[in-house]
């Protein structure tokens, strides 16, 4: 027969899940509250920000780069199965733009930036540097967590330009190498038919991915115990809970996104 729960069990796991919910609600006020609070740790956050933002950026760039032949060759051969070749470039741009570059640039970054956050504070969590900090007088919640998790807000649309900037040319360059076009008239056509509100709200939505991202991998980090198998837990539950929560959240966010910005 196979494997059954039982119902105490199932009961643990929800009580589990709304526990973690919990902490995570108490963790974010806690940094809300110690970010908005001085001195603030200007040097710590110029730090994360090159941590995140361009030692991300190559990765970033490749996966975008990566997206835009993809893109170019499966919508070549459909549209041109149904007679529309020459929607072509508006289809790459609108693609890019509108969902690939910013979902693709949220699961890059969550899985390097989460990954690194993750394990980088739950080895000071168990080798007690936190502690330590927090013996000093030193808020660990404004200079560990806020600092991360605003350099992962900020840096995560401009990001997604790089993504979509590398997505669009190399959607460019395979199209021109199956059939000559230059790179302006592939811009004007793909462009021809979106205004700002097609760019904005997309670009703007990858802050919230950087708000998950960076709070989540914080979280599990600050929370670890156990030594050196915690932090391995810690990267690892940081890298796809972000991930999952990313992908829930653009679920949300382009729901809202076509009923606010139609």
């Amino acid at each position: 027969m196979p494997p059954t729960v039982s119902p105490s069990r199932g009961l643990g796991l929800i009580n589990e899940f709304f526990e973690w919910f919990g902490d995570l609600g108490i963790f974010f006020w806690r940094v809300v509250r110690a970010a908005v609070t001085p001195p603030f740790e200007f040097r710590e956050l110029f730090r994360q920000l090159d941590e995140i933002g361009s030692k991300s950026l190559p990765l970033v760039a490749l996966a975008g780069a990566a997206t835009g032949v993809v893109l170019s060759l499966e919508a070549r051969y459909s549209l041109t199965r149904f007679g529309a070749k020459s929607l072509l470039p508006a289809a790459i741009v609108f693609s890019v733009i509108h969902e690939t570059g910013p979902i693709i640039t949220g699961l890059v970054v969550s899985g390097r930036a989460g990954a690194g956050i993750g394990a980088e504070l739950a080895s000071m969590k168990v080798t007690e540097q936190i502690d330590a900090i927090e013996a000093s007088a030193v808020n660990p919640y404004r200079l560990l967590a806020a600092t991360r998790i605003l350099a992962c807000i900020l840096m995560l649309p401009l990001l997604t330009l790089a993504a979509d900037f590398c997505g669009l040319l190399m959607g460019w360059v395979t199209q021109a190498l199956v059939e000559p076009v230059s790179l302006h008239q592939f811009i004007t056509t793909g462009f021809s038919g979106a205004d700002f509100n097609d760019f904005l709200p997309p670009t703007l939505k990858t802050a919230v991915f950087g708000l998950i991202i960076g709070l989540i991998a914080c979280f599990q980090g600050m929370r670890t115990q156990g030594g050196a198998a915690g932090v391995g837990r810690a990267a690892t539950s940081s890298v796809v809970l972000s991930s999952l929560f990313v992908i829930l959240a653009d679920v949300v966010l382009v729901k809202l996104i076509i009923i606010f910005f139609p």
